[in-house]
């Protein structure tokens, strides 16, 4: 099957590097190139492509609106373009919709394969952007260190609060497994159970959940403080 994506980005130049590396994909095809989040908001509606690459900062209609429209009126993954050093609006984007992020010095390896995991119906969340968020977001959205977690974290089993906060750290299945010493396919199981219990779409909203519900705290290199998973 060939996924089908449309590139949004005011700057001709990235877009069109990202549409040319993705159109070589014989598994991918650009279907269309736009400069503005409306443009994308009218592309997805007319040509209902798998997957949507935003960029934050655009005109007529930014990638975080154009993102929180194309959610919720379509099966298309997005996907925001950032630089993290001056965008101020990413969590407000996981809010949004947003199934990922990548930074716009990305290797053309990991666009790739960004896209495809996406489509897949996965979330991408690298490590060095979770801990960016953590950084820049969680003072305002954490509880305090000391405080209790949210009763609604009652409903998770300790391996699968564990589970959460790992998901927190920006892991992976194989690196949660090889954390807790369980097999990838455990590891799937207590993922899909956190997300079915919680409510929670995806990797991302897991993140956002673990953070608003105070079940870990940012420590001082804006990682999650360890021993937080048994809180509660």
């Amino acid at each position: 099957m060939t996924l089908r994506v449309v590139v949004a980005d005011d700057q001709e130049l990235v877009r069109s590097g990202f549409a040319l590396i993705l159109d070589v994909q014989e598994d991918i095809e650009v279907v269309a190139e736009v400069g503005d989040g409306a443009a994308a908001v009218e592309a997805v509606r007319r040509l209902r492509p798998d997957v949507a690459l935003l960029d934050i900062r655009m005109p007529r209609m930014d990638g975080i609106e154009a993102c929180r429209v194309i959610s919720a009126e379509s099966e298309c993954r997005t996907v925001i373009l950032t630089t993290f050093d001056s965008d101020a609006y990413v969590y407000e984007a996981l809010h949004a919709g947003a199934s990922g992020f990548l930074l716009k010095d990305v290797r053309r390896d990991d666009l790739v394969h960004a896209v495809r995991v996406v489509a897949a119906g996965e979330a991408l969340l690298a490590p060095s952007v979770a801990r960016r968020l953590v950084e820049q977001y969680t003072s305002g959205t954490a509880r305090r260190a000391d405080a209790p977690a949210d009763a609604r974290l009652d409903v998770l089993t300790g391996r699968e609060r564990e589970t959460l906060l790992l998901l927190a750290r920006g892991l992976s299945n194989a690196e949660i497994a090889a954390e807790l010493v369980v097999s990838d396919h455990t590891v799937k199981t207590h993922v899909g159970n956190v997300l079915a219990k919680l409510g929670l779409r995806d990797r991302i909203q897991a993140v956002i959940c673990a953070y608003e519900t105070g079940l870990v705290a940012a420590g001082p290199s804006g990682l999650p403080r360890p021993g937080e998973a048994g809180r509660g």
